[in-house]
């Protein structure tokens, strides 16, 4: 059974390349992206991924409001946050929202990959 993941995250390049990290991630597919809260939010509840990767700073909402959606409508569904904003506080609020992970984009970005690798996917 593959392991399904979802990309909130409005810059391209890093998009890209999480991507393409995450294909070499075994039984793992990523099944959707966004760059919006809102999109993000309604596409998500819509497939039920196993992971959602997402930032913090988007291109409209906030990756808080993804987390707080998913965690309160779907709370099996893992929410790791990636984002050049890690200082402590800000994991303090990512954590009391229900993410199951945090990582820095410029020191722990592959291990978000490690993180996605550990879950074991939905129904198994």
């Amino acid at each position: 059974m593959k392991r399904t993941v979802y990309l909130v995250e409005d810059a391209p390049l890093v998009r890209e390349r999480l991507v393409e990290l995450l294909q070499g991630v075994p039984d793992t597919s990523v099944v959707g992206v966004s760059d919006r809260a809102g999109d993000a939010i309604r596409e998500i509840l819509a497939a039920r991924p196993d992971v959602v990767i997402v930032d913090l700073h988007l291109a409209e909402g906030s990756g808080f409001d993804v987390l707080r959606a998913v965690h309160q409508a779907a709370p099996e569904i893992a929410v790791y946050v990636l984002t050049s904003f890690a200082a402590e506080p800000t994991r303090r609020v990512a954590q009391r929202l229900g993410a199951s992970g945090f990582f820095d984009k410029a020191t722990e970005f592959e291990r978000v990959c490690e993180a996605v690798a550990a879950r074991t996917p939905q129904g198994m």
